[in-house]
């Protein structure tokens, strides 16, 4: 009964789409109207009686419509590949040489963020064959853009690692004298960093990132791609060991 249920409620939807304006003049009708009519009540007669159906058919077309977005995000990993792990403006840590590259999409006030960071270094710097690409992902407000701005800046003076680090460690607001004072504590000429955190190219770079994330369907802090395969949130220790060996395996 269930089956027929299903099988009714989408020839119905079938038969109505077909009869709707792009294909009025030409389609053909599933039944008469007094036949939609005598499905329609069997239809809500049965969900009425069993409303569970409704919450199985939900579950259905939630997988259906993740599975899509999963393909989706795959093709769109192979598709912007190179702009993933190969866009000069994007800090790069660990082995630069490294047989696996690490991508994440972070923003400085995001707490998901900060509480994964020095786990991610230290696998990292243990792994010794990992290359880290980090992505400026500033979705969190003015202060989170103004942070990202200044840490791609300090790329210039040869400090960004120690910035972003100094930077995921803060806690509380993220204003602008927090972040001058965390640039002056790692070495950074606040000066020059000001002259250049303003540059139309750190803007672009911010500017491509944020266009990679919507082509890619990341929407939230922080999203990590490894190998083939895009993992939003924070990831265990263990987990990133696991995709870290799963990419070497692979390639």
């Amino acid at each position: 009964m269930r089956r027929f249920v299903a099988l009714a409620v989408l020839t119905i939807a079938g038969g109505l789409a077909l009869a709707g304006p792009a294909g009025a003049a030409d389609a053909p009708k599933a039944f008469t109207p007094d036949q939609e009519n005598a499905i329609r009540e069997v239809v809500r007669d049965y969900l009425v009686k069993h409303p569970e159906v409704l919450v199985e058919a939900i579950q259905a077309l939630q997988e259906k419509q993740q599975a899509a977005e999963k393909d989706q995000r795959q093709k769109a990993l192979v598709e912007h590949r190179a702009e993933l792990i190969q866009d000069a403006a994007s800090p790069v840590a660990g082995n630069p040489k490294g047989d696996v590259t690490v991508v994440e999409f972070f923003d400085y006030r995001c707490p998901y963020c900060k509480s994964v960071s020095d786990r991610l270094f230290d696998t990292i710097k243990a792994d010794g064959k990992v290359r880290y690409v980090l992505k400026e992902f500033p979705i969190l407000g003015p202060e989170s853009v103004f942070a990202a701005k200044a840490a791609l800046a300090a790329q210039r003076q040869g400090k960004y690692v120690e910035f972003h680090r100094a930077l995921m460690a803060a806690r509380g607001n993220l204003d602008e004298a927090t972040v001058m004072s965390l640039a002056k504590s790692v070495g950074l000429d606040q000066k020059r960093l000001r002259d250049e955190m303003d540059g139309r190219d750190v803007a672009e770079t911010i500017d491509r990132t944020m266009k990679l994330a919507q082509a890619l369907k990341i929407d939230g802090t922080p999203a990590f791609v490894v190998g083939d395969q895009l993992i939003p949130g924070a990831v265990s220790t263990e987990t990133l060991k696991t995709l870290i060996e799963q990419s070497r395996k692979t390639n």
